[in-house]
C-alpha cells in the first residue's frame, strides 16, 4: 500500500511541476531558443569564422554541446529553484510536510519537474542547433547518461538554493554571482587547452567544465578532460547532493519556522 501511495504521490508532484512549466511555455521555454539562435548567428557565423578551427572541429560545430549543456543547467536549475521557493512562500510546502509523503519522494518529485524542463529545452536548443550544423553523434551513451546527470544534479542544486533562500531575491543571487560565471567559464566557448598552465589547473576546479567536456565528448568524440573521471565525479557529487537535501528536509532547514 505505501509503495503505490508513494507512486501516485510522487506522480502527482511532477505532474503539478511539468503543468507549471507548460502553462508559461512562453517564458521558460522559448527564450532559451532565441537565446541559443543568437550565440549561433554571433559566435559561431560572425566570431567563428575568424577563429576557425578548434580541436579539429569548425567553431560552430565545437560549442554546439556546450550551448545545449549551458541551457539544461539554467532551465533545470531555475524550474526547482522557482518553484520549490513558490512552495515556500505561499506555504503550500506545508502540506506535503504533514502528508504520510516520504522526504526522498518530495525530492525525487520537484528534481523531475526540473529534469523535464532541462531535457526539454536541451531538445529545442539541438533542434535550433540543427539548424545551423550538422550535428555528430560520436558516443550517443555518453550524451544521455551526461545530460541526466548534470540536469538532475542542478535540478538538487536548484532546490538547495530554494531551501535557504528567504526571499525571491535570493533565488536569483546564485544563478546570476554563482552559475552564470561557471558556465561562461566551464570551457562552453573555447578549449581549455588554449589557456596558460596555471588557468587550466584553475579551470580544472570548475565542475561544469567536466560536465561540458563529457557531453561534447558524447558528440564529438573529443575531450579536454578524461571521461570515466567526469562521469564518476558527476555521480558522486549528485548522490552527494541528494543526500544532504534529504537530511536538511529532516530537520527541517528552511521549512519550518
Amino acid at each position: 500500500m505505501s509503495a503505490a501511495v508513494n507512486y501516485i504521490a510522487l506522480k502527482s508532484i511532477v505532474r503539478k511541476e511539468c503543468t507549471r512549466f507548460m502553462r508559461i511555455w512562453v517564458q521558460t521555454l522559448v527564450p532559451p531558443a532565441i537565446t541559443t539562435t543568437l550565440y549561433f548567428v554571433i559566435f559561431g557565423g560572425l566570431i567563428g569564422s575568424r577563429v576557425g578551427q578548434m580541436g579539429g572541429f569548425s567553431y560552430m560545430d565545437y560549442i554546439v554541446p556546450g550551448l545545449i549543456m549551458m541551457s539544461v543547467i539554467t532551465s533545470s536549475y531555475s524550474n526547482v529553484a522557482s518553484s520549490f521557493f513558490s512552495a515556500k512562500f505561499q506555504r503550500n510546502i506545508e502540506e506535503l510536510l504533514v502528508a504520510p509523503v516520504p522526504n526522498y519522494i518530495i525530492i525525487m518529485g520537484y528534481v523531475a519537474g526540473g529534469v523535464c524542463r532541462g531535457l526539454l529545452v536541451g531538445t529545442i536548443v539541438t533542434l535550433v542547433a540543427m539548424v545551423f550544423t550538422d550535428l555528430q553523434f560520436h558516443h550517443v551513451g555518453i550524451l544521455v547518461l551526461v545530460i541526466l546527470l548534470t540536469a538532475v544534479l542542478f535540478a538538487l542544486g536548484g532546490m538547495f538554493n530554494a531551501l535557504f533562500a528567504k526571499t525571491f531575491d535570493d533565488v536569483s543571487i546564485i544563478p546570476t554571482f554563482v552559475l552564470t560565471p561557471l558556465t561562461y567559464l566551464g570551457g562552453v566557448f573555447y578549449s581549455i587547452s588554449m589557456l596558460p598552465e596555471f588557468w587550466q589547473w584553475v579551470s580544472k576546479l570548475n565542475p561544469v567544465v567536466y560536465m561540458v567536456n563529457t557531453f561534447r565528448y558524447g558528440f564529438l568524440g573529443v575531450s579536454d578532460i578524461p571521461v570515466l573521471p567526469s562521469v564518476i565525479m558527476l555521480l558522486v557529487m549528485t548522490v552527494a547532493l541528494f543526500l544532504v537535501i534529504l537530511n536538511m528536509l529532516k530537520r527541517g532547514v528552511g521549512i519550518r519556522s
